[in-house]
């Protein structure tokens, strides 16, 4: 026997709040992309409502509220990527695809000293430079270095870890800044 599947009834004023408040309430997220969210909800089922889908005054009403803060999403997101081992570059292009503005996040970028121990965490967890079998031939170093490279990292950052005599030597770079935040 064949199930058929029924199509969902088309979204009105009241279902379409609904939605966003169930979707605030499971994930972080930013203005942008609950706009996003509810557009694809719109594009899936359909809109019963009177004129247009009142997205962008939801949105603005949860900003309004405290539900929905780019900043703090932006500073949450940063702090988890670099705990992660991702570079700047890389936190920016996360933070750009969930719709956070540039002077948010030139607010929330990491300070020089954040940088170099999110590159120390990712060599860790990689095991990149001395942090890896000893003796890595010229090919190893070289997939080490674009490891670090598509992580974020800038290339003399990448080139410090990856050629770092050992251990000590990568956290003593990696430690050198923190006085200057």
């Amino acid at each position: 026997m064949t199930q058929t599947r029924r199509n969902p009834r088309p979204l009105d004023a009241p279902r379409l709040e609904e939605l966003a408040l169930a979707y605030v309430a499971r994930f972080a997220t930013s203005a942008a992309k609950l706009e996003g969210y509810l557009r694809r909800k719109l594009r899936e089922r359909g809109w019963d409502g009177e004129g247009a889908a009142p997205v962008a005054e939801i949105v603005a009403r949860f900003v309004a509220a405290g539900y929905i803060d780019d900043a703090v999403f932006a500073r949450a997101r940063t702090g988890s990527l670099l705990r992660r081992g991702y570079g700047v570059r890389r936190i920016g292009q996360a933070l750009d695809a969930a719709g956070i503005a540039e002077d948010v996040r030139a607010e929330v970028r990491a300070a020089p000293a954040e940088q170099r121990r999110a590159a120390l965490a990712l060599a860790r967890k990689r095991r990149i430079g001395p942090f890896g079998p000893d003796g890595a031939d010229r090919a190893l170093q070289e997939k080490q270095l674009a490891a670090m490279l598509r992580a974020g990292h800038p290339l003399d950052s990448a080139r410090e870890l990856v050629n770092a005599p050992s251990i000590a030597a990568a956290e003593r770079w990696a430690a050198e800044l923190d006085g200057e935040e």
